[in-house]
């Protein structure tokens, strides 16, 4: 999969050791509109997806992912690669350790019906629900709105990877 950028903070230092959390994130796209999924908490948008378990493959995890976040139900078939996001940067929980997260970005389509969301507690804190938004407004509120300090890398990203998705043609 080609690296659509990368992220590097350089905060931490090179002897600290690192904590490897890939991930995976679903793009999907009707009408000109994306699913994202919203965050009441922290007032941003983001890509549905979320980390690889144990030795899940991206598509298994990806489907999880999907269905736990948004209630939408991944068609198999519809799937491809689009890029992935080398974020890395201190960790904001663990001192002396680095936090590198490679994103894996794929496209895919859904079923037309919206199955219910089964989230996590801090998924359940956030507030997360699933909306059909354009790119430019996703782009504005995780630029422009006040995010309580949250990680501001994660929400640039998105913003970056929706910008990418606009300059392709795809929205």
């Amino acid at each position: 999969m080609k690296r659509l950028f990368a992220i590097d903070l350089k905060d931490y230092d090179n002897s600290f050791s690192r904590f490897k959390r890939p991930s995976v994130r679903g793009i999907i796209i009707k009408d000109k509109k994306v699913a994202l999924v919203y965050s009441h908490k922290y007032d941003y948008y983001k890509f549905p997806g979320g980390g690889i378990e144990n030795n899940e493959d991206h598509v298994n995890t990806l489907i999880r992912e999907i269905s736990e976040e948004t209630g939408l139900r991944v068609l198999t078939d519809s799937i491809h690669d689009y890029g992935s996001v080398l974020r890395i940067q201190k960790s904001r929980f663990t001192e002396n350790e680095i936090f590198e997260q490679e994103n894996f970005y794929y496209l895919c389509d859904v079923e037309n019906s919206i199955h219910s969301q089964s989230l996590d507690e801090y998924e359940l804190d956030e507030g997360f629900e699933l909306r059909y938004v354009t790119a430019n407004e996703a782009i504005k509120i995780n630029r422009t709105h006040d995010h309580s300090d949250y990680d501001a890398m994660l929400i640039e990203r998105e913003a970056k990877v929706l910008e990418l998705l606009i300059k392709d043609g795809l929205l």
